[in-house]
């Protein structure tokens, strides 16, 4: 069986780096946690990139929708923030591109990446 190193390379993208999506296929094909993708893959200086809700990445999203907000949104604390993981449980009702244009293009602070990137949003998306 390949090693470690040898698999993550099957998953870089152009840029040499792993997309979100294919962080999670990463973590299935090595049989560990998706929390532990980060660390394992800055110990091969490899970052994660285009996350499906918009905190990082070039992935191209389209207009926030007002009904993906107000369930994100009552969701979410009081603070605006909102878990990874629970966007992507609402996600499941429209799509991970709607809700990652909706929180991209919102107040609302996406927090804990399921992939452990990071515990707090990077920046804030434009506000609508």
């Amino acid at each position: 069986m390949a090693n470690q190193a040898e698999i993550i390379k099957q998953y870089l993208n152009e840029n040499g780096k792993i997309n979100c999506l294919d962080g999670f296929k990463l973590a299935r094909k090595l049989n560990i946690d998706p929390g532990e993708i980060a660390e394992l893959t800055k110990k091969y200086g490899i970052k994660i990139d285009n996350c499906e809700l918009g905190v990082f990445g070039d992935n191209d999203f389209g207009e926030r929708r007002d009904d993906i907000y107000e369930k994100l949104s009552l969701k979410a604390d009081n603070e605006k923030k909102l878990e990874c993981s629970v966007a992507w449980e609402v996600a499941q009702e429209f799509s991970l591109k709607k809700v990652g244009s909706t929180t991209k293009k919102s107040d609302i602070e996406v927090i804990y990446c399921q992939l452990g990137c990071f515990r707090r949003r990077i920046h804030h998306g434009s506000k609508s």
